[in-house]
Parts: structure tokens; sequence; C-alpha cells
């Protein structure tokens, strides 16, 4: 790649010794580009704009797995995602010397992969194919391909070397390396890894994980009473910070050294800074996937944030019609009688953490930064290895609509709404 050092123009609008007025150059620059951290930007950041774009293919969502899915949802050579969706620029199916569109998508019908085409060509209206295989959809669309180049004397094409997964942009290196950072892939026995988890690559959950217990909501019911509540005593930074003060004025009373109590807001920091190194994914013996402590955690540490949009309890609501008409499971935080977070497309590794009726941690609201934050810290000592939970306090619902609970502890209350 040639280049040339460049900076923006000064104030009066004059250019400067080293603006890049074209893209000739005089001699040869070598760049060292850092391809994984460009996908990670790329994927991990959508709202940027950024357009995942490898050859003929661009990449729109990369999708889920749940643990449920792993066993089918790959193949030796490439991991099919539910929700994946790619387009690819490709041949006419009615034209033997035109390009069109091919928006490609991996969905679940009946616990296994379904692969879908979209034929998008102008003039036309919409195809759409459908197939249990890469490659059985993607034949739909060479055969006539293929007879129509013949008919008009194009260069000839060999379907039966063409390999679906290939077609569908399900092996490119670059979507390789995405899906295998995919939580819990580590379950795909089938599949031969090529690069491996990569840690740059953690991606916004574009679909209900279904690993913990609350992914599993009732058919019915109002939004408010599927979503997660805080603890009651969720206080704020501000009265963090007087609760400090009367506590330091007690010790002194009684002549004894007060214990060193840092900030909420100080906590927070720290916690964003470090919250990686306090939590890894695995296995869970409560149901599918967990989260688990990466380190010794003392009592009362800040470990991780529930992330996820906040909406209003009217727009909650609608959220939540509109997920199920989509097929997707419901994953809400309530905040107070009239927010919701909103942690069903995009959301970070707290929404793994399972319910346990004699949980380990807490989750709290608090207010930073002029803004409300879900806490979870921990209420006792956590060895390293301990899975995290807390008490999801659900709403109490009819027998009917009842879930139950895997937590095994002493005092389960057997039902966790």
């Amino acid at each position: 790649m040639l280049c040339h050092a460049h900076r923006p123009r000064g104030a009066a609008g004059q250019a400067l010794e080293h603006e890049l007025r074209c893209f000739a150059v005089f001699r040869r620059v070598y760049v060292q580009r850092d391809e994984v951290r460009q996908i990670a930007a790329a994927v991990r950041q959508p709202e940027l704009g950024y357009t995942f774009r490898v050859g003929s293919l661009v990449l729109h969502a990369i999708g889920q797995l749940t643990p449920l899915q792993m066993a089918a949802f790959h193949s030796p050579t490439a991991i099919f995602p539910v929700g994946y969706e790619a387009c690819r620029i490709y041949w006419s199916m009615r034209h033997g010397n035109r390009r069109c569109r091919y928006v490609c998508s991996v969905e679940e019908r009946e616990g296994l992969p379904e692969f879908n085409i979209r034929v998008i060509e102008q003039g036309y209206q919409d195809l759409v194919l459908t197939d249990a295989s890469a490659k059985g959809v993607w034949d739909k669309v060479l055969g006539p391909v293929a007879e129509k180049r013949t008919e008009y004397g194009t260069l000839k094409l060999f379907p039966v070397y063409l390999k679906g997964e290939d077609l569908f942009g399900l092996t490119v290196p670059a979507v390789t390396k995405i899906s295998e950072s995919l939580p819990g892939v580590e379950a795909c026995d089938r599949y031969s890894f090529r690069y491996g988890r990569n840690p740059l690559v953690e991606l916004p959950l574009m679909f209900n994980p279904a690993g913990s217990a609350r992914a599993q909501p009732r058919a019915t019911g109002p939004a408010s009473s599927a979503v997660i509540r805080p603890h009651p005593q969720a206080v704020s930074s501000s009265s963090a910070r007087s609760n400090q003060n009367v506590a330091q004025g007690e010790g002194a009373a009684q002549h004894a050294k007060p214990p060193v109590v840092h900030p909420r807001s100080s906590q927070y920091r720290w916690m964003k800074s470090e919250w990686r190194a306090n939590v890894y994914l695995g296995r869970s013996r409560i149901q599918g996937l967990g989260l688990f402590a990466a380190r010794d955690i003392e009592k009362q540490t800040m470990v991780i944030e529930y992330n996820g949009t906040i909406l209003r309890n009217e727009v909650a609501i609608r959220k939540e019609k509109s997920y199920r008409a989509q097929n997707r499971a419901v994953f809400m935080f309530r905040i107070d009688s009239e927010h919701v977070v909103d942690a069903t497309r995009t959301g970070g590794l707290a929404r793994y953490i399972n319910h346990s009726c004699a949980p380990n941690c807490v989750a709290e609201v608090v207010t930073f930064e002029r803004g409300y934050k879900i806490i979870i810290s921990c209420v006792r000592r956590i060895e390293k290895g301990e899975e995290l939970c807390f008490d999801y306090q659900f709403d109490a619902v009819d027998e009917r609509h009842r879930m139950a609970c895997h937590c095994g502890a002493a005092e389960c209350r057997k039902w966790i709404n």
C-alpha cells in the first residue's frame, strides 16, 4: 500500500507541508495494519457505520448460538450462527452478463439450521430460496446461473467445485475469526478451529443466548413481569459517599482507625477498566452457560456492569411485543417503575449470570456520570472458579407460567418466579 504522511489544513485554509493532495507519491511506504483490531472495531461498534466487506461479500450480522444449538449448528469447516446475514454480489440467474445481490442468512427450524438466500435484482420481485444446507440452497442459484452463462456464451462455471459455505462467507478468514470468538463455541466438537478465540473480538450479543434461566420467558404477560428486578437496597454514588462519611465519623468517635472505603465512583472506574480480568464464560451446572470468577474476588467488590439500552416502560412493552413477533426471547432488567434496560439485542457478558436462591452477588442500580448504571457486586468473598449468580426477583405468577429453578441451593425456592 502506498501512502504519505499528511496533516489537516491550517486555520486559514493554507496547505501544509505534508498535506496529501493525491495518491501519487515518490517513495514506497509500508503500513503495518492490525487486522484483528480493525475487525473488532467494526463488529463491536456498529454505530460507527463501518462497512465490513471482503471482496464481493458484505457482512451485516454475525448472529449467535445458544448452548442447545452448538451440537447441530456447525460442520468440520464452518460455524452456522443463528442470525448470520451477509450479502454477496454474484452472477444473475436471469441474465448471463449481469450481477445481482444475494442476501444469505442462517435461521433455525425445528432445532436444525436453515439456510436462506434472498435474490435482489433490479426490475424483478425478490426471490427467497431455502434449504437445509448451504450447498443445497446455493445449488438452486448456481444451476440457473450456469445455464444462462452457457446460453450467453460467457465464461463457463463449474458449480460442482463451488462450496456453499464459501459462498455464504462462513469460511472467509475475517468472518471465521469472529465466529470462533462467539461465546461457547468450544462445544462445537466436530469443528476444526483455525484461529481460536480472540479476546479483542467481544461481540454485542445479537440474540438472547438462552444460556441462563431468564432467557426462557413466559409466552404471555406484560414486560414488567418478565424482567429482572434490582436489589431493593440500590443506592446512588452521592448516598454512598454520605454513608462513607458517617462510617468514618463513628469510627473516630470510638477512637478506632476507620476502614479504607473508596467512593463508589472510584470503584466504578476501576471496575470498568478491570472487569475482563474478573470473569470468564463457561458451562454452568445451573443451566447452559454461566459467568465464573477468573480470580479471587473480595466481598462488596464491583465485578461487572449489566449493559443495555435504557427504555421507558411504554417503549419496553412495545419492544417486547416486537421481539416476540420475531421469535426472539425477551432479555430486560428493570431499573425502576418507569425505566427498563433492554439487553435483548445488545449487551455484555453480565447477561450470562444465572439465577440462584442463595446468590453470591447482588445487582444494584446506581447513578454515575448523570446516568443509571446496573452494577453486579459480590455479597461475600468469591473464590476463583466459582460461578457468579444473583436473585432475579421476578414477579410472582400463576402456576401455569412458572419457571423451575435449578440453582441447587439448600434453601432453593424451586421456582424463579
